[in-house]
């Protein structure tokens, strides 16, 4: 492998939804300021940001999400019959395979590994080979919202189920540093959180507000006769990421990266891919006050 004067970096990028997007920021910081990514490891939305980014083609990806409205979203829901969950995903992959193209992971440029979860055999599954995207379907497989994946005779569900930032598989990187990017950081007070930039409002029309609705109603409590009455759904969604946040909080204290990137909770909620540039926003301003705080440490350690 060719020597840079840049520092190499393994990336874990980690699982909660729309608020991946921040993993965008993040990378785009990294590049920008003397580091070079040698591997990734990604989580639900952090394998799939990981992999896009691993084939080449985030700035593509990052102008069609950042263009994304709540109809767009809608539109990418290809609802399930299913019992095991709400949303097949096949549109999703096969709106991301036309963007990306198809990719095998072994023909990547550095290591990439998707972590899914086993739920049969209730243990985390690494993906390392074969089909780049069949590894993301399986990685972001929500329970409830996602149908689980097939895969070698097993169903595959969300990693982020076991492990929301897996940094094991960093474990025989040859790197310098190892960056974690954490989705279940600390809450934001609501004053933050607002003065993040929101995707420009559309136009108003009967259409767009019922289509508006049904989003919310996947993301948010739904109220009846003037009382809070928690649709499932949120509840479920809710539980999940109280969970990963307890898990991510474990697993980071067992296996501590060099570094790590914590984006808030509730910075958005989990179908929010509409506020695409507000949370790149975000995650280059975090990853920029992060690697500062990092570097004036060092500093005053080296005095």
């Amino acid at each position: 492998m060719v020597k840079t004067n840049k520092r190499t970096v393994s990336l874990v990028l980690g699982s909660g939804g729309a608020r991946g997007l921040a993993h965008i920021g993040v990378i785009h910081w990294l590049e920008e300021n003397n580091y070079e990514i040698r591997s990734i490891v990604g989580c639900s939305i952090g394998a799939v940001i990981g992999g896009i980014y691993a084939a080449g083609k985030l700035d593509i990806y990052e102008q069609w999400v950042r263009s994304i409205t709540k109809i767009d979203i809608v539109t990418l829901l290809d609802l399930s019959w299913e019992k095991s969950g709400l949303v097949r995903g096949d549109k999703l992959i096969n709106t991301l395979i036309k963007l990306v193209g198809e990719q095998l992971i072994e023909d990547l440029p550095f290591a990439y590994t998707a972590v899914a979860t086993d739920i049969k055999g209730q243990k985390e599954i690494w993906i390392k080979s074969g089909s780049l995207f069949d590894a993301m379907r399986a990685s972001f497989a929500i329970p409830l919202l996602f149908t689980p994946f097939k895969y070698k005779g097993g169903e595959l569900v969300d990693g982020g189920v076991l492990n929301p930032v897996p940094i094991a598989p960093t474990f025989g990187d040859e790197t310098d540093i190892t960056i974690a990017v954490n989705l279940g950081g600390p809450a934001q007070n609501p004053e933050e959180r607002s003065t993040l930039s929101a995707a420009p409002a559309s136009p108003s029309s009967p259409l767009r507000e019922r289509i508006n609705r049904f989003i919310n109603q996947l993301q948010q409590s739904v109220t009846s006769r003037g009382s809070g009455d928690w649709g499932a759904y949120d509840i479920a969604i809710q539980a999940f990421e109280t969970m990963q946040s307890t898990i991510a909080r474990q697993k980071l204290a067992a296996y501590p990266p060099d570094i790590v990137i914590e984006i808030a909770r509730n910075a958005c909620q989990t179908l929010e891919f509409d506020r695409a540039s507000a949370m790149i926003e975000l995650g280059y301003r975090k990853a920029k006050e992060c690697l500062a705080q990092v570097a004036l440490q060092k500093q005053n350690d080296e005095r």
